[in-house]
């Protein structure tokens, strides 16, 4: 019988250790060769397909994922960190009972294979594939607990089938549709840019200025499902509330105002939305989009207008970019009429008011909008406070007891120089003077407060304003109250070549028409030549060439491929279905949702947003019955390592990998010089940043594994910092890892060598004895808490640590001794197995046991029993200062608990000559003396 730690104690051990082959255990027993260690158990898993799991198991099932790579060409150590936290899960979770998957797949299309293409002079897909068969291999030698029979690209079209088909579901639904959006374009490659690719106003690659470019653009209503994605959030308590908060803030429900302004010399009003209705009597201009219906007919008469909104085309339209540029504008020649007072407004064209966001006009209130502030203050145009704080209001208040002054102030709107006039050195008047002048100099002041020169309006908080307002404009047909949504409709359409094909097909007659279904895939050509100017299939007219589904013509195919983050939307439900004809089938219903996700900070907005929406659609589809794509979250940080470069002649910046460096370090350990190896020549320090590409820092683990073996990589990755904090590389921290796995290597094998030992029995126990047994079992208790409720994997590894010192400074042979010392070292092993399983496995073996992946022998459980203490070190203080321990037992007087303090040697002598006043006795923990 296989013996198991059940209630803390061996069960049916064998009294004869049996002989371990070399097929089953290649290394030396004295010797720990990782390299030997980790071939041997990666090939018994591959052999028995470990890993691989199904839907008819009677275990509770758990589905472990963490974000799926792309095949950048080879893996850094960041990525060894994340799916070592998910397979430290998986394999925890498989110990404690559960029905594990955990699958791997590749998130194949995207940009930077179009950019390696054009550096390598190579296709696309001819660059990933050979990517993803080096990452597989990379993966695979970290023995990874992965199920890889459900493994998937999502460039190929088996994959991208299903998308494409429920795209085509969408558009019949009126949720996929096409519309114009002003996109970056590059006049010199002629394609669209990403916002990431526009650097200081010009493309990434030609340096070419950017454009604006209004073009047709398909998208997904993700709008219709902003209210329910923002519900969704309260229903998620397994997800961080970092994420949840940048989640509710990029959705950006806010209830506000439509209010109309009227137009001279027009018959359609203007509509404006605005959160801040109650700065109204605020506005002093109105700003519009270039693209504004208002602005392309101002131009009509204005050659002087219509240059300046065609020099708003150049630069980037991210809203990072629009918030830091300088705000620039023209006025139109137009006025709009404030539909309280009656004034007239002037409409300015400005560079930082898109189409795309709103209505594309915008109510100016400069005085408590500082994007208004920075355009009024530039173009000489009013700033007319309407809102004060709180110590304002008092202050004009107490003005208003002079009567008529206070209507004088209220008419000058409150001019510094008007009150300081009436009042003198009056502080009150001081007080709003300082106000005012700030708002002038300063800012916009953007808080809530009261109103003041708002007519009627005037005293009211901005509930009392915005429901007065409502009333009215409500009454009168100009104005209603609104919810809307910072949150924009998903673009997903993408003017570059390397991506899944949208399946639209234009007819001259029919207009834009889904692909049939028995048309599917359209299908990517994959052996092209790709140079980065254009698309191959926009150039290729054979390609587009196709027939109307609906009237038999000629018609032409969609050129544009999906953004790449729609296969990333729903690929963790493809997972759950391998093989079926749709997107899922009835398999997923089982597995999901997910029940830990695990993924870097970075994608708590877009990927994150897009693949909980994407999952209401397969839900509304009925495809799912949840509502939520995943349960529990865990956003690891960053692992972080020293870049190095060189200046080249243009300015530009050469990054040297950290291996190509020799550095040179102070007495502290702190890098003050760095040269390169290949010519012996000073390199510049770039300082601490996350591994990438970009940067050239990240360390091959492959490089790590032939030299210390992937549980060591495994380990420190675990155990340098908690999963959520970033973690700084460190070779010397690989090392001390590496360290600690010979010393468990070789105390397992200090025990078999020894002699036989009789099963465990408790009643037999010495102090010494259950001292030990006492410390596996709270270590067993505090281990398996950090690795399944916790997740602090760091502190598990710590406490491991902790009980190996104890095994090591153990040294009884006693029959007795040595069953507590195989029951330390057996939970060892298995404790250790989620983060190390190599080891694990070759000295589980050793330890005795039948082969077995050690999935299938449950983690260690706590034996109540042996936590109980019959003593308890005490501490002893004098007046607060630790002047010694007492060992007591639990059950000790006071009297015996004070008289033992007092006689504890070294507190004796601080007691010589010192009077008593008090003693305080913490139960368990400490005696506190107080002398004086």
């Amino acid at each position: 019988m296989t013996p198991l730690l059940r209630c803390g104690s061996l069960i049916d051990r064998p009294r004869k250790l049996p002989v371990v082959t070399e097929q089953q255990h290649p290394a030396e027993p004295s010797h720990y060769d990782p390299i030997l260690v980790e071939s041997a158990a990666q090939r018994f898993w591959e052999a028995r397909r470990a890993y691989e799991v199904g839907e008819t198991s009677d275990k509770p099932k758990f589905y472990c994922l963490s974000m799926l790579p792309y095949p950048s060409g080879a893996l850094h150590v960041g990525h060894v960190r994340n799916y070592t936290i998910g397979d430290v899960i998986s394999r925890h979770k498989r110990m404690t009972g559960f029905n594990v998957l955990q699958p791997m797949g590749w998130d194949a299309f995207g940009l930077p294979a179009e950019n390696a293409a054009i550096k390598n002079k190579t296709a696309p897909a001819k660059w990933t594939y050979a990517n993803i068969d080096h990452m597989r291999t990379q993966l695979k030698s970290m023995g990874y607990a992965i199920d890889w029979s459900r493994e998937f690209a999502t460039c190929r079209p088996d994959y991208y089938v299903h998308e494409q088909r429920m795209f085509t579901r969408l558009m019949k639904q009126g949720i996929a549709y096409r519309k114009n959006a002003v996109v970056n374009w590059d006049p010199v490659d002629q394609t669209v840019l990403a916002n990431e690719q526009v650097i200081d106003g010009r493309g990434w690659r030609t340096g070419a200025v950017v454009e604006k470019r209004e073009i047709p653009q398909w998208f997904l209503r993700i709008t219709d499902y902003a209210q329910q994605l923002l519900d969704g959030l309260d229903e998620l308590p397994g997800w961080p509330d970092s994420v949840k908060t940048m989640q509710r803030n990029w959705i950006g429900r806010s209830e506000g105002l439509e209010i109309q302004f009227r137009i001279d010399g027009e018959v359609e009003p203007l509509t404006v939305f605005t959160t801040r209705p109650d700065t109204l009597m605020g506005v002093t201009f109105i700003s519009i989009a270039g693209e504004h219906p208002l602005a392309k007919k101002a131009t009509a008469n204005n050659p002087e207008l219509a240059t300046f909104i065609a020099g708003l085309k150049q630069g980037g339209v991210s809203e990072a970019e629009l918030e830091t540029q300088e705000k620039r504008g023209m006025a139109t020649g137009q006025w709009a009429v404030h539909p309280v007072t009656g004034e007239d407004l002037p409409i300015y064209v400005a560079n930082f008011v898109l189409m795309g966001y709103g209505t594309g006009a915008v109510m100016a209130v400069p005085a408590h909008d500082q994007r208004d502030w920075e355009f009024a203050k530039a173009y000489g145009l009013p700033i007319k406070p309407v809102v004060v704080p709180l110590p304002v209001r008092d202050a004009l208040e107490e003005i208003s007891t002079h009567e008529q002054k206070h209507s004088d102030v209220m008419q000058a709107a409150l001019g510094v120089q008007v009150a300081l006039d009436v009042y003198g050195n009056d502080a009150a008047v001081q007080v709003v003077s300082d106000y005012l002048r700030s708002i002038n100099d300063d800012g916009a002041w953007t808080e809530r407060g009261w109103l003041i020169n708002s007519g009627e309006l005037n005293g009211m908080d901005y509930d009392a304003a915005f429901a007065a307002l409502a009333k009215q404009f409500e009454a009168d047909g100009r104005g209603s109250r609104r919810v809307n949504f910072r949150l924009r409709d998903w673009g997903v359409s993408r003017q570059r070549y390397w991506g899944c094909p949208i399946p639209v097909i234009y007819c001259a007659k029919c207009g834009a028409l889904p692909v049939p279904d028995d048309q599917l895939p359209v299908v990517l050509p994959e052996d092209v030549e790709f140079m980065g100017t254009g698309s191959p299939i926009k150039a290729d007219p054979e390609w587009r060439k196709t027939t109307c589904p609906q009237c038999g013509g000629a018609a032409e195919r969609e050129t544009d491929t999906f953004d790449t983050f729609m296969e990333s939307s729903w690929y963790y439900a493809r997972y759950t279905s391998p093989g079926a004809h749709d997107m899922v089938d009835e398999r997923a219903n089982y597995w999901l949702p997910v029940d830990q996700y695990i993924g870097g900070i970075e994608h708590a907005i877009l990927h994150l947003m897009y693949f909980r929406f994407f999952h209401k659609l397969l839900r509304d589809a009925g495809m799912v019955k949840s509502d939520e794509p995943v349960t529990r979250l865990l956003t690891q940080g960053m692992v972080i390592a020293e870049t190095f470069y060189r200046e080249n002649a243009n300015g530009a910046k050469d990054w040297i990998n950290p291996a190509d460096v020799e550095i040179e370090r102070d007495e502290r350990g702190r890098i003050v010089g760095a040269k390169s190896i290949a010519d012996g020549k000073p390199v510049s320090i770039g300082g601490t940043e996350k591994m990438s590409k970009s940067k050239n820092n990240g360390v091959d683990p492959q490089v790590l594994v032939e030299q210390y073996g992937a549980d060591t990589v495994r380990l420190f990755s675990m155990f340098a910092a908690p999963p959520e904090q970033s973690l700084e590389w460190s070779e010397a921290g690989v090392e001390g890892m590496s360290r600690f796995l010979r010393r468990v290597w070789r105390e397992v094998h200090r025990h078999i060598e020894g002699p036989d030992h009789p099963e465990l029995d408790v009643a037999q126990l010495n102090d010494a004895q259950r001292t030990l047994r006492r410390q596996v079992h709270e270590t067993i208790a505090k281990v398996g808490d950090d690795y399944g409720r916790r997740h602090s994997f760091n502190t598990a590894i710590a406490a491991l640590m902790e009980l190996l010192n104890a095994i090591s400074r153990y040294d009884d042979n006693s029959p007795q001794g040595r069953a507590v010392w195989h029951e330390a070292l057996d939970a060892l092993v298995l404790m250790l197995n989620p983060v190390t399983p190599h080891i694990s496995h070759a000295l589980w073996q050793a330890l005795g046991h039948p082969e077995t992946v050690l999935e299938d022998v449950p983690f260690p459980q706590v034996d109540l029993g042996a936590l109980v203490r019959s003593s308890v070190t005490l501490a002893v203080q004098i007046n607060g200062k630790l002047r010694g321990t007492i060992e007591m037992a639990v059950d000790a007087t006071r009297e015996a608990i004070e008289a033992a303090a007092m006689a504890e040697p070294n507190t004796a002598k601080f007691l010589e000559g010192q009077t008593v006043r008090k003693v305080i006795v913490v139960p368990g923990k400490i005696v506190n003396i107080v002398v004086g």
